[in-house]
């Protein structure tokens, strides 16, 4: 068997705070793979081996670059702990885990709550290395503690100017620089008040204000949280519809007829690991929908087209909502076969033709079928009554 690829983990201090063991799986390798400045941290009077700075794209070049040198020791540099939003994970994923040793320091994480007093376990760590800044906004709540992994010296201003946006300008807001070597820094403002350059190496920490408003990750956020047609599945339907797909963390939901993509948001807003594919045959529903999950922070893919022809080829779903074009030739088959076993499929109907259809699928495969009226109060003269919205038939079933 090859020797396993060594990942080491570096502090800012780099050589001066690496352990015994980590400086000799670098003194012993052949090659160091790692970013220019990492590379930079190690002596060349300490270790000779052949340096390579990572290529760009790292995704694409990794395997490539790996198999051009196969049969050396290779050590790959990180910054603190590897597995943690690190090149380690990535490398276990490509290898597994028995082809990769992994020698850690403190991850930034680790520096950052020592420093400020945070417990680690009451914290929401957000990286924004390879995401948009968009992705803070399901993780801004009244009182919360969030850590933010920065991309570089931009983004403490990126998430000053998000969190005035949303109301959160008062937000404690911490900059931690070069944590853990010899020029750290810490400097603490109101996220308003932000307005330094930093150094690229920095971790912010956001302190949320206990009277911030509220925009909540459970199901049935506020109609008016979606820019909208009228194409939308409104508060109370969304809530029963969400509780029926049953997000589950790392899982993938197809939302069929995309509409305002409330379905799809609020399915990836329930954890960050969650994903959603939305279909929209639209144009500007389409537009519209991508402005909703940039606004609302979800991880939502957006597929512009007429499903089901447009469902060729995605990556096969846990979960599908079929909440328009319900009546297409073929829309039914093509996702039951679509859906992964144990993965849950629910459809929306309000009209007679779509009801037909749910009726024969609730008598070949079974499910749980129910009506759901929703009646609003509202002004009738000067005095309030109750205006009944349309029945919704929802059908839903376990494969």
């Amino acid at each position: 068997m090859p020797d396993p690829i060594t990942v080491v983990g570096l502090a800012p201090d780099g050589w001066t705070g690496l352990s015994p063991e980590a400086r000799t799986a670098l003194q012993q390798a052949d090659l160091l793979l790692g970013s220019p400045r990492q590379l930079a941290l190690i002596p060349s009077a300490s270790v000779g081996a052949l340096r390579i700075a990572w290529p760009s794209p790292l995704s694409e070049a990794l395997p490539r670059l790996l198999d051009e040198h196969r049969g050396k020791r290779i050590c790959v540099l990180a910054s603190g702990d590897p597995t943690f939003h690190g090149i380690g994970t990535t490398l276990v994923r490509l290898l597994g885990p028995d082809a990769v040793r992994v020698i850690p320091q403190p991850s930034s994480v680790s520096l950052a709550c020592a420093r400020l007093g945070w417990a680690q376990d009451q914290v929401q760590v957000v990286s924004l290395v390879n995401n948009p800044v968009e992705r803070l906004h399901p993780h801004l709540q009244p009182g919360r503690r969030v850590l933010i992994l920065s991309r570089g010296a931009q983004t403490p201003a990126e998430v000053a100017q998000l969190l005035i946006a949303r109301g959160y300008g008062a937000s404690t807001f911490t900059v931690l620089e070069q944590l853990g070597g010899p020029t750290e820094r810490i400097r603490t403002t109101a996220a308003a008040d932000w307005s330094t350059e930093v150094d690229p190496l920095n971790v912010i920490a956001v302190l949320c204000p206990p009277d911030a408003p509220v925009l909540s990750t459970a199901p049935g956020l506020p109609d008016d949280a979606y820019e909208n047609d009228g194409q939308l599945t409104k508060r109370e339907v969304r809530a029963v519809t969400l509780s029926r797909l049953e997000p589950v963390p790392g899982q993938l939901l197809w939302d069929i007829g995309g509409g305002a993509g409330s379905i799809a948001i609020e399915w990836s807003r329930h954890h960050p690991s969650c994903r959603a594919i939305a279909v929209e045959r639209d144009p500007d529903r389409a537009k519209r929908l991508e402005r909703n999950v940039s606004a609302l922070g979800a991880a939502v893919e957006i597929v512009e087209g007429a499903a089901p022809a447009a469902l060729a080829g995605l990556e096969s779903p846990d979960a599908i909502f079929i909440g328009g074009g319900a009546t297409a030739a073929g829309m039914f088959d093509t996702c039951w076969n679509a859906l992964r076993p144990g993965g849950r499929l629910v459809a929306n109907g309000v009209t007679l033709e779509t009801e037909s259809l749910i009726a024969q699928w609730y008598k070949a495969v079974g499910g749980d079928l129910v009506r759901l009226d929703v009646q609003r109060a509202s002004a009738i003269g000067t005095m309030t009554g109750w205006r009944p919205a349309m029945p919704v038939t929802i059908w839903s079933v376990t494969k």
